[in-house]
C-alpha cells in the first residue's frame, strides 16, 4: 500500500472527487457510499477559516475502521489558506488520508506542493481540457475589446468584485493555457512554446491578491499568438 498519505489532483471537481474515492476504494477499501468516513469538502475560494476546519474534521477519529478520506475541492485557493494546510499535510492524523483537488496546480505553493503526492485522474490517458466561455471570448476578440474586458475586471470594487475579476482572470488563463496545449498537440511549437513558458511564470503572481490584475491580462493579450483556438 501506497506509505502517501496527502495527496494532489489536478482535475475538474466531480473528476478529481471520482480519482480521489477510487484510489481510497482500490487501497483502503473505503467505498464512498454513505460512508461518513469518506468526507467531500466543496469550495469555491478555499479560505483559511475552510483550512482550519478541514483539519478539525480530519482530527476526528474514523467512524469505522482503521481510515479516513478528506477529499477537499476548490476553483482556487489563496496562498494564506494553503499555508493553513501544510501542518495537516506534512503529518495527517494516523488512517487519514488527504485529496486537495484543483482545476490546476500552477499556485500551489512549493511548500505544499512538496508535502504530497500528484494523483493523476486518469492514468495513460490525457484529460480532455475545456476552454471556459470568458477565455474562449478574450481568445476571440480584436485587440480593442480584450483592452475593454481588461479595463472591466480591473476596475472591480470592494472585495466581492475584485474577487470576482480575480477568478474571471484565472479562467482566462487556464483557457488560454488549455489552447496552447491544444495547438501543440496540432504541431504548433514556437510562440506557443513561449506563451506557455509565460503562463508559467505569471500563473504564481495570479493567485497572489495584490498582484496588478490589469498588467497580467495585457501582457497575456500581447503575447498570444493568431488563431490558438
Amino acid at each position: 500500500m501506497s506509505r502517501h498519505h496527502a495527496f494532489v489532483i489536478e482535475a475538474e471537481a466531480e473528476e478529481g472527487i471520482a480519482a480521489a474515492q477510487a484510489w481510497a476504494e482500490r487501497e483502503l477499501g473505503l467505498t464512498a457510499e454513505r460512508n461518513p468516513d469518506v468526507i467531500v469538502l466543496r469550495h469555491g475560494l478555499f479560505s483559511v477559516d475552510d483550512a482550519r476546519r478541514a483539519a478539525e474534521l480530519a482530527a476526528l477519529a474514523p467512524f469505522a475502521g482503521k481510515h479516513k478520506a478528506l477529499v477537499i475541492t476548490a476553483d482556487r485557493a489563496y496562498h494564506e489558506a494553503q499555508n493553513a494546510l501544510l501542518k495537516l499535510f506534512e503529518e495527517p492524523p494516523e488512517g487519514v488520508y488527504l485529496f486537495l483537488v484543483l482545476p490546476t496546480l500552477g499556485g500551489l505553493l512549493p511548500t505544499l506542493l512538496s508535502r504530497a503526492q500528484t494523483l493523476v485522474p486518469s492514468a495513460g490517458t490525457e484529460r480532455s481540457r475545456i476552454i471556459p466561455e470568458i477565455a474562449q471570448e478574450f481568445l476571440k476578440a480584436s485587440k480593442e475589446k480584450r483592452s475593454a474586458l481588461i479595463r472591466k475586471l480591473a476596475s472591480g470594487k470592494g472585495d466581492d468584485e475584485r474577487r470576482a475579476a480575480r477568478d474571471s482572470a484565472i479562467k482566462i488563463m487556464n483557457g488560454i493555457e488549455a489552447a496552447a496545449y491544444g495547438a501543440l498537440l496540432r504541431g504548433e511549437r514556437g510562440a506557443v512554446v513561449a506563451l506557455l513558458d509565460d503562463i508559467a511564470c505569471l500563473r504564481g503572481h495570479l493567485y497572489d491578491r495584490s498582484a496588478p490584475l490589469r498588467m497580467i491580462l495585457e501582457h497575456l493579450s500581447l503575447v498570444i499568438p493568431k488563431n490558438l483556438l
